[in-house]
């Protein structure tokens, strides 16, 4: 089988590694990739918005297969271009991606399906503005205002804040640049990320998993696409994770047939396990990163054969999945200035050992690795549990150099400490 991975970032990087492994893999290529993808899989530099080309390259390399790893390109309809040519794709439709690309529009589809969710109110109108940020927040009795971008943001359109004011700017702004606006009710407790292939009404998950959105340590600072992630999550019951596949993923999964938008690839759900059990914090259409580097990490089964069963309709004829009995850590090493307008061009040592997976970075002429985005690299140590897979991340993080760059030294912390519970 010959997969092509459409994407750049470190999730892309883990997603090559996984297939890799797989001996049902005969050839990786990616687009466009980075300098760590490059050392495992042929790369090349297209247009990843572009369904058109996307096909193109795809038929000229012959893939069997291709996995469609950022939301843009799915948001944009590239999995149904790729579909519509003959050749197999993990990755919903364009409609089915609305479950991302549309925060009304998967509300909506919770509610039909009868999925707890946070209350919400879209403004579109500023002169609605005030009073809705009254109906929501501190006042309402929740201890923050949510503020979130309706479609497409990255992980940084959202603000969590007990300050009015600061509640109000940023909503403002976002209505200023022409985007609707999500008020939510804040939701208690611990969050967790759960990946599910699903094919249809068929959902298979993965390991629950915990990401980091806040900059610094102890959850403070801006909200960021992630800062690190840890799987599996040593707090949280068995039991609950088979109640979130049961009460949330499969209702909605069905919910999408039901309207004609069957969902095909990878649905992510976002959750916090309240004091009345879980409640939807998100729908993703996609692997999540950083948490896509620490699950696969621990993936013992076969991620091409999965994938490709995913994308061809018999997802409900697969093997149960085959897990290593460890823990994994994820680390995230961004550049100065991050999440603000990060600096790039900056050159960077350590980065080629094992365990550093790539994402803002490329490489010079000269043959030097250099910083070319936000998010520089996630580095991921594995143990026996989760203080002996910190311990590995953060020893590999002492081999990068990279000037001015910066992470959060807490990934996995509390958990490890064993002071989550529910």
């Amino acid at each position: 089988m010959r997969v092509l991975v459409i994407g750049s970032g470190a999730r892309e990087h883990a997603l090559l590694l996984a297939l890799r492994r797989d001996p049902d893999v005969e050839a990786l290529a990616v687009a466009p990739g980075n300098a760590g993808t490059a050392i495992i899989a042929d790369q090349y530099d297209v247009d990843i918005t572009s369904g058109d080309a996307v096909v193109d390259l795809a038929r000229r390399i012959g893939a069997d297969l291709v996995v469609v790893g950022p939301e843009v390109p799915l948001v944009l309809g590239v999995a149904d271009a790729v579909r519509s040519a003959g050749i197999a794709c993990f990755g919903p439709t364009k409609d089915a991606a609305r479950i991302e690309g549309s925060k009304s529009f998967a509300k909506d589809v919770m509610a039909a399906a009868g999925v707890r969710t946070a209350t919400s109110e879209i403004v579109d109108n500023p002169a609605n503005l005030d009073a809705a940020l009254d109906r929501f927040g501190p006042p309402s009795g929740d201890p923050s205002w949510v503020v979130k971008d309706d479609g497409l943001a990255a992980g940084k359109g959202v603000v969590v804040t007990a300050d009015r004011d600061t509640a109000r700017a940023h909503a403002a702004s976002l209505l200023d640049s022409g985007h609707p606006v999500l008020l939510e009710s804040f939701l208690d407790g611990p969050e967790v990320s759960l990946f599910c292939v699903v094919d249809g009404e068929t959902v298979v998950p993965l390991l629950a998993a915990q990401d980091f959105k806040r900059v610094g340590d102890g959850d403070t600072g801006p909200n960021t696409g992630g800062m690190g992630a840890y799987a599996p999550l040593p707090w949280l019951p068995d039991e609950v994770v088979t109640s979130i596949v049961d009460d949330v993923v499969k209702p909605v999964a069905a919910e999408l047939v039901k309207r004609g938008s069957a969902f095909s690839g990878l649905l992510y759900a976002g959750l916090a396990i309240t004091s009345r059990g879980p409640a939807v914090v998100e729908f993703n259409c996609r692997f999540g990163d950083p948490e896509t580097q620490a699950v696969l990490a621990l993936l013992d089964s076969p991620l091409g054969q999965l994938l490709y069963a995913a994308a061809t309709g018999s997802l409900a004829d697969q093997p149960p999945l085959r897990w290593r009995d460890e823990a994994a850590v994820t680390v995230v090493v961004a550049a100065e200035n991050y999440p603000g307008r990060p600096r790039v061009g900056d050159v960077i040592t350590g980065a080629e050992a094992d365990g550093v997976l790539h994402a803002g970075t490329a490489r010079r002429d000269d043959g030097a690795i250099v910083s070319s985005g936000g998010r520089v690299l996630s580095v991921v140590g594995t143990g026996a549990d989760l203080t002996a897979a910190r311990d590995a991340a953060y020893s590999l993080i002492k081999s990068i150099r990279l000037p001015g760059s910066h992470f959060r030294s807490d990934i996995g912390l509390t958990a490890a400490e064993g002071r989550i519970s529910l």
